[in-house]
């Protein structure tokens, strides 16, 4: 997916109060400031009270549904070849939330786990550098992650 494709969804969602916010490799981009590597997709944690509506949204502008494991995740395709990948996340009124994993597992963001970063010029709510790190731990990391988790470290991640 394409910096201006992200920041055109993102846009999409803010129009209608939808909370949306960047993550994996995109949201590294975000806090950083600058697109740092291509993208297959681009991965957003949601209101998972707000699924129904994102879903509908993503439905109305050509989205389809690929990949349904919900309430844990869903990936949808246009058919241009933009995917994105929607991680639900249960909100508590002090800001953090639990995302669902398989299994039984669960992930939490805690309440500093959202901010706010550049894409494309434009600010777009993406998680934080403590986040996105927190997610990139217990597996075994990839080109990508490896490059990714040295990016979040230089901003002072740990």
């Amino acid at each position: 997916m394409e910096a201006g494709q992200v920041v055109a969804l993102m846009s999409a969602f803010d129009e209608r109060g939808l909370h949306a916010w960047v993550a994996g490799g995109w949201a590294v981009d975000a806090v950083v400031g600058r697109q740092t590597r291509d993208h297959g997709d681009l991965d957003l944690a949601v209101d998972g009270g707000q699924l129904r509506e994102i879903l509908a949204l993503l439905a109305s502008i050509g989205f389809t549904t690929t990949v349904d494991w919900l309430p844990v995740r869903a990936e949808l395709t246009a058919q241009d070849g933009r995917v994105v990948d929607l991680h639900p996340v249960a909100l508590a009124p002090d800001g953090s939330g639990v995302q669902q994993g398989l299994d039984g597992a669960a992930f939490a963001y805690s309440a500093d786990g959202f901010t706010e970063g550049v894409i494309d010029g434009h600010r777009v709510a993406c998680l934080s550098v403590p986040q996105q790190l927190r997610f990139r731990e217990g597996y075994e990391h990839r080109d990508v992650d490896l490059h990714d988790v040295g990016l979040l470290r230089q901003l002072g991640g740990g």
